[in-house]
């Protein structure tokens, strides 16, 4: 067993000899046991990050462990849900979680994975052709949560299912992360649905990971400040601070920073929520990143 269920060091991949980079540069470690949201906007690189910690893409450049080894040689203790959830459509559910169990001798959780399909009121006998998107979702996270796996990686998961399935499931990720120490990745670019679920974040941008940490850390992090004036001139001084985005609307100037001592009289302070943290940092793309030092901890 490792306390590290993913790191990163100077990762990146690039698609074909003169392609650009879906990622560049990424370091980060993250413990095992927690729930990790990895949040950014429509082709940040989070698709990219989760294959290459699934072993489905190598790496161009640096290094990803998963559970103290390689991706390749973690594949029998991870699970993954890719975003377009393929599954074999001439199969029934009742065939498919048979395979899923034929492929995992000794790990299968059947009754996992048949309470997961039985709460979606889902007929075994259906073939995977004949079931919506969000219900082909509740099958795929079915065969990936029947695996009883160390780590989930999920990639927009929730994307395809109503609101109620949504939190159904939610739910049914919680209590796999609680009662097995199950470490649970999951991405996404709707910040308000991992807010009260996960506890680190990963925050990726033009394909650099620009925050990284535990959830509670980065807001305790962070201030956002705000003052009324008459002008700019007279504001109270920032000048020893990081500025993360900083906004006028009339008379009221607002700063989202960083702080890096106390605050100069004048300024009004309250803690960010997770929103706020986010866009800020996607709005403003030249913004100094907070990230980690690289892991220390080696391949096994």
């Amino acid at each position: 067993m490792t306390d590290t269920a993913m790191a990163a060091t100077a990762l990146g991949k690039r698609f074909g000899r003169r392609g650009g980079w879906a990622l560049r540069d990424c370091t980060f470690r993250l413990p095992a046991g927690r729930v990790c949201a990895v949040v950014g906007p429509n082709g940040a690189g989070k698709s990219t990050l989760l294959s290459l910690a699934a072993g489905l893409l190598a790496p161009t450049e640096g290094t990803v462990a998963v559970l103290g080894t390689d991706p390749a040689s973690a594949r029998a203790r991870v699970g993954y849900v890719a975003q377009d959830k393929p599954l074999y459509p001439q199969l029934t559910i009742e065939q498919t979680l048979r395979v899923g169990a034929d492929l995992n001798p000794g790990r299968w959780d059947a009754a996992t994975a048949e309470r997961i399909v039985s709460a979606g009121d889902l007929d075994p006998r259906r073939k995977i052709r004949a079931l919506s998107g969000g219900q082909r979702t509740r099958v795929a996270l079915a065969l990936a949560l029947g695996k009883r796996p160390e780590l989930l990686l999920l990639d927009e998961p929730m994307a395809d299912l109503d609101p109620l399935a949504r939190h159904d499931l939610m739910g049914t990720l919680m209590s796999q992360a609680a009662q097995h120490g199950t470490t649970i990745v999951m991405s996404s670019h709707v910040v308000a649905e991992l807010e009260d679920s996960c506890d680190h974040l990963l925050l990726v941008g033009g394909g650099r990971v620009r925050l990284a940490g535990e959830l509670d850390d980065l807001l305790d992090a962070h201030t956002r400040v705000s003052a009324t004036t008459e002008s700019a001139d007279a504001l109270p001084d920032l000048a020893p601070h990081t500025v993360v985005e900083s906004r006028v609307t009339g008379r009221q100037f607002t700063a989202l920073i960083r702080p890096a001592g106390p605050l100069a009289d004048g300024w009004r302070s309250t803690t960010p929520s997770l929103e706020e943290l986010v866009l800020s940092y996607l709005r403003n793309p030249e913004a100094a990143s907070l990230t980690p030092a690289a892991p220390e901890e080696a391949l096994a």
